[in-house]
This record gives C-alpha cells, structure tokens and sequence, in this order.
C-alpha cells in the first residue's frame, strides 16, 4: 500500500500555514501587521505569501487560483493596486473577491490560494 506525501508547513494544532500535495501548494494568508489600513495589509500579506510559496517550491508565477476576502468592499480599489503591482504579467490566477466578516476586526484582507509547484 502506498502513503501518499502531504507536506505540512506552520502547523499547529487548528491549522498549517501551507500544505503541498500533488505538486499543488494550498494556503491562507493575513498581514503580519494589523495596524495598517487594507492596502499596507494587503502588501504585508502578499510578502507573507511569497515567503511560503518559496518554502513549498513555487512563487507568484505558478499561482492557479485565489480568493481575497475584504472585511470591507470599499477597500477593493486599494487593494486590488497592491495584487495588481504584485502580479507578475500574464501570470494571472482565477480569483473571486468577496466580503467577509474575517475573525478578528483588526483584519482588513486574507487570502487563500493554491498555486503549482515550480518543476525544476
């Protein structure tokens, strides 16, 4: 019988930070600092998020989908400058953006994405 490799980064007794299964990268990721405004959590998220795609093997080009969820929709402009300007061209993932109530009210903006390993 054959095991199938999860890795689990981060991970604690609720959740890891990011899991690579199948050469597919899952995370979820908020600002280190919540005392900026949404467009400053947004950047520190995605920071956030470049740290864990390089420790599972990939980076922004190889992203395959994302949800933002904004605790309010009027920081969609600002938010959407800061994705913008991280993206690399033509490396768009699929992605819906949505309002949510996030767990605690300091937090503006989380994402969750899943993007490929990078093949050697």
């Amino acid at each position: 019988m054959s095991t199938t490799l999860i890795q689990r980064h981060g991970t604690c007794q609720r959740y890891s930070d990011s899991v690579v299964h199948a050469g597919t990268v899952y995370l979820v990721e908020i600002a280190a600092d919540t005392t900026l405004d949404a467009a400053g959590q947004a950047a520190s998220m995605l920071a956030g998020v470049d740290r864990l795609l390089a420790q599972a093997g990939s980076d922004r080009r190889h992203l395959l989908m994302a949800t933002l969820y904004l605790a309010d929709m009027a920081d969609y402009d600002a938010v959407n400058a800061v994705w913008d300007a991280w993206l690399p061209a033509g490396c768009a993932p699929t992605r819906a953006c949505v309002q949510a109530r996030l767990a605690k009210p300091e937090y503006r903006v989380e994402i969750a994405l899943t993007a490929a390993v990078a093949q050697g």
